[in-house]
C-alpha cells in the first residue's frame, strides 16, 4: 500500500528512524515552519485509504474519488486542502494502444498524500529528482504538486511523439502505391487520440489556474515552474488536435485514393474489354456462312481477317496507352 513516506525540512529528507508504518508518528515530527509529510500509496484498498485519511483529516468525498479512480482530471478545494487528479498515459507501440492511469494528490500546509492507479508515471524518479534540487524543495508542497504534474506531463509528450510517428506512417501509407488498407490503423488510432484528449484536455483549467497564482495555499514563487507545465500541456492539446486533424484529413484522402483507384480499375477492364470485343466483331462477320459475301473465294480471306484483328487490336492498345488507360 505504502510506497514511500518522507518527512521534508528545509529542503532535505530527514531520516526517519524505525519503522514508518505507523503514520501519526511521523506527522507530529513536523513541528516546525516549513516542515511537511510526503506518503506515497499504490493502488490502496479502501481500507488503507480511510485510515491514511484519518491521519490527515482528508474530506470523505475526495478519498471515495481516489478509491475508485475513475475521475477526469480536475482541481478542488475541501476546507484547508486540495485534491487534484491527473490521468497518466503510457504508450504501446505494438499495439497502437494509449494506457491510463490515475494519480490523485491530496494537499495541505503540511503534508501531501499522492495516490497512484496503474502502471505509467510512477513517482520515484520523481520523488529522487525533487530531493535532488532543494532549492524547490524549500516550497514545500506546492513543489510536490509540480514535481508530480511535471513528470505526468513529460508522459504525455512522450506518449504525442509516438502517435506523430504513427501518424506519419498511415499518411504514407495513404498516398503510397501499393495496395494498403490503412482505415482500420486509421480508426484506432483516433480512438486513443481521443483518450489523449481526456486526460490532457481538462488539465489546461487547473494548470493555469496554478500559473496564474489563483489557488490558494500554493506557494506564489512557484508559480514559474507551473507555468511552465502549463505550457507543455498546452502544446500537447495543440498537437492531439492537430494529429486527429490530420487524420481526419488522411481518411478523407484514403476514401478518395479508393474512387481513384476504382475508376482507374473501371477503365482497365474497359479498355481489355474493348481489346477483345473489336477481333470477336471481326471473327463474326467472317464466321457468317451466307453464300454471298465479299471475299468468300478469297485465298487471302483469313490472313486478312487475322491481321485486320491484330491491326485493330494494336491500334486499340496504343491509342489506350496513350490515354492513361492502361
Amino acid at each position: 500500500m505504502i510506497v514511500d513516506i518522507a518527512l521534508y525540512r528545509d529542503g532535505a529528507r530527514v531520516e526517519l528512524d524505525g519503522c514508518t508504518a505507523d503514520l501519526e508518528p511521523v506527522r507530529r515530527r513536523a513541528d516546525q515552519p516549513g516542515d511537511f509529510v510526503w506518503v506515497g500509496l499504490h493502488q490502496p484498498t479502501t481500507e488503507e485509504l480511510t485510515e491514511v485519511a484519518a491521519t490527515f483529516d482528508l474530506h470523505p468525498l475526495a478519498v471515495e474519488d481516489a478509491v475508485k479512480a475513475h475521475q477526469r482530471p480536475k482541481l478542488e478545494r475541501y476546507d484547508e486542502s486540495l485534491f487534484l487528479v491527473l490521468k497518466t498515459l503510457w504508450y504501446i507501440d505494438e499495439h497502437d494502444a494509449v494506457e491510463t492511469g490515475e494519480i490523485s494528490l491530496f494537499v495541505g500546509h503540511d503534508f501531501v498524500v499522492s495516490v497512484r492507479h496503474g502502471q505509467g508515471s510512477e513517482l520515484q524518479s520523481a520523488r529522487r529528482r525533487l530531493e535532488a534540487n532543494g532549492a524547490v524543495l524549500t516550497h514545500g508542497p506546492s513543489a510536490v504538486v509540480y514535481a508530480v504534474c511535471d513528470t505526468v506531463v513529460d508522459g504525455y509528450t512522450e506518449v504525442v511523439k509516438s502517435l506523430e510517428t504513427d501518424v506519419d506512417e498511415v499518411e504514407a501509407a495513404v498516398f503510397s502505391d501499393l495496395r494498403t488498407k490503412p482505415s482500420e490503423r486509421i480508426y484506432t488510432l483516433k480512438r486513443e487520440i481521443a483518450e489523449v484528449r481526456r486526460a490532457v484536455m481538462p488539465l489546461r483549467d487547473p494548470m493555469d489556474r496554478f500559473a496564474s497564482g489563483q489557488v490558494p495555499g500554493m506557494d506564489p514563487e512557484t508559480t514559474p515552474f507551473f507555468r511552465d507545465v502549463a505550457d507543455h500541456v498546452a502544446r500537447a492539446a495543440e498537437a492531439v488536435d492537430a494529429l486527429d486533424s490530420l487524420l481526419s484529413s488522411a481518411f478523407d484522402a484514403h476514401v478518395a485514393q479508393i474512387s481513384v483507384q476504382q475508376n482507374d480499375d473501371m477503365r482497365k477492364i474497359s479498355a481489355g474489354a474493348a481489346l477483345v470485343v473489336v477481333p470477336t466483331l471481326i471473327a463474326g462477320v467472317y464466321g457468317m456462312n451466307f453464300e454471298h459475301m465479299p471475299e468468300l473465294k478469297w485465298s487471302f480471306g483469313y490472313p486478312f481477317a487475322l491481321a485486320l484483328m491484330t491491326a485493330a487490336a494494336s491500334g486499340l492498345y496504343v491509342l489506350f496507352k496513350r490515354s492513361g488507360w492502361l
